[in-house]
């Protein structure tokens, strides 16, 4: 395509800063997708991982709807691609290695210690990939009196 000056914007997302990275969302709700969102505009490959039958909870904020999708959901989670995927299955583990093991960013947003617990925190992350730049998003950070608390269902 060739704009009104003459430019050519066929491939404009080669020319994004962050053109050629790879960041594995495990995020949901608002401020983990928005950053990962932001990410993308920016040029980087981002792949949603969410929950298989029911994806991220901003699915189901309506209305309003634009079709069959949330506003929110759209509004927060565009400029990606997504995946299913039950992370509390077992088989969730070597299923997200690899993944993991090839992305430049891996960003969850869930409480402290939860990833863990499923043994893909950042020890379990940066194992697979030494190279991979962990960023944990939380509700209420991860010390104080609040830290452990859900800001939602998960």
């Amino acid at each position: 395509m060739v704009g009104n000056q003459g430019l050519d914007y066929t491939n404009v997302r080669a020319m994004t800063p962050l053109a050629g990275l790879t960041v594995l969302d495990l995020t949901q709700n608002v401020a983990g997708p928005f950053c990962t969102q932001i990410l993308g505009d920016l040029g980087a490959d981002v792949v949603k991982i969410e929950r298989p039958g029911r994806g991220d909870e901003t699915r189901a904020w309506a209305p309003p709807r634009w079709g069959p999708e949330s506003a929110a959901f759209l509004a927060l989670n565009r400029n990606k691609r997504s995946l299913a995927l039950d992370v509390e299955a077992p088989a969730a583990g070597p299923i997200l290695e690899r993944p993991a093991g090839v992305a430049d960013i891996l960003v969850p947003s869930f409480r402290p210690g939860w990833a863990e617990g499923l043994r893909f925190g950042a020890g379990a992350a940066r194992a697979w990939n030494p190279r991979l730049i962990y960023c944990s998003v939380t509700a209420f950070g991860t010390r104080g009196p609040s830290a452990s608390s859900r800001a939602t269902t998960r």
